[in-house]
């Protein structure tokens, strides 16, 4: 273990759209296994920003001090949001294979050894990521969905409006409920209004999220893969995301599988529910999880 380590920024990608970033290298020669962070849907920044918290943070200084060379960046829909991106691979896979490639060119990283963390929507696309770059050594999917997004997003609403019921609350489960039939039907088309879908985004993002398996693309990859969840976890869950894992990949030897079950969405520990409250409230990832990524990474 390695007790110290620096930062600098850089930037990823290229042109109008290029991103920036931080590298976290452990100090010392190495050679480092390294690995790349993808945040959750959504416009965030590079520590995955959520209230006061930053797991992102910690999980890069976490696994620096184990001796992980970290990158992790802004989102492209963080720093260019004039720019709306199409689809789930436009708004991931460019920047995370720049990422990538930036991270195995570093000195003191094993460019062999360089791996991608992908966080919830980070996780469901991560397979498409090591798809399009073969020298990704291998996955960290932390709370990945596997259910459709937008099934997803009825079961979420409706959780929510179970904890404060109000008519604003059923009008919103009524919206999802029918605009999550439209990403369903026959009819969608790239010509379907954008406010007739979910969350306002265009019709190609669910067109191209329509035809996506996670489980599939990961299935067809032969790379090591370590998939965790919170047992808390309200957004993701046990038997509604993690158990496609299970069924695709729990067979396979080079899968491992773990559950924390005081673990909410953000790996934060907790007890009870988990409810958006619990966000708010400034705490960390667990150190038990950020020390579990450590010894596979660096054992791989």
């Amino acid at each position: 273990m390695v007790e110290t380590f620096h930062e600098h920024d850089v930037t990823v990608g290229d042109g109008t759209l290029a991103v920036p970033g931080t590298l976290t290298l452990p100090d010392g020669a190495g050679p480092w296994p390294g690995v790349v962070l993808l945040s959750g849907g959504g416009p965030f920044d590079r520590d995955e920003t959520s209230g006061p918290n930053k797991p992102f943070k910690d999980i890069a200084w976490g696994l620096a001090r184990r001796g992980v060379a970290v990158l992790r960046f802004d989102k492209v829909t963080f720093a260019h949001p004039q720019n709306p991106v199409a689809t789930m691979t436009e708004e991931y896979v460019p920047h995370a294979v720049a990422a990538v490639t930036l991270l195995q060119d570093q000195p003191g990283v094993d460019p062999a050894r360089v791996f991608v963390l992908g966080h919830s929507m980070g996780g469901k696309v991560a397979p498409r990521v090591a798809a399009a770059e073969p020298s990704v050594a291998g996955l960290v999917i932390m709370a990945g969905d596997t259910q459709p997004m937008q099934h997803a997003a009825i079961r979420v609403i409706g959780h929510l409006a179970s904890l404060d019921p109000s008519p604003a609350a059923q009008a919103a489960v009524e919206q999802i409920t029918r605009q999550a039939a439209v990403v369903d039907g026959p009819g969608l088309t790239p010509e379907t209004p954008a406010e007739d879908l979910p969350f306002g985004l265009p019709a190609s993002y669910w067109l191209d999220l329509r035809a996506y398996d996670p489980v599939a693309e990961a299935s067809a990859l032969d790379v090591p893969m370590l998939i965790l969840q919170g047992g808390r976890d309200y957004q993701m869950t046990i038997a509604d995301d993690l158990a496609g894992w299970e069924a695709g990949l729990g067979h396979r030897a080079n899968v491992t599988i773990r559950v924390y079950e005081a673990a909410d969405h953000l790996f934060f520990a907790g007890d009870g529910p988990s409810t958006p409250a619990d966000y708010l409230k400034a705490q960390h990832v667990d150190p038990a999880v950020i020390s579990d990524v450590a010894d596979w990474l660096i054992t791989r």
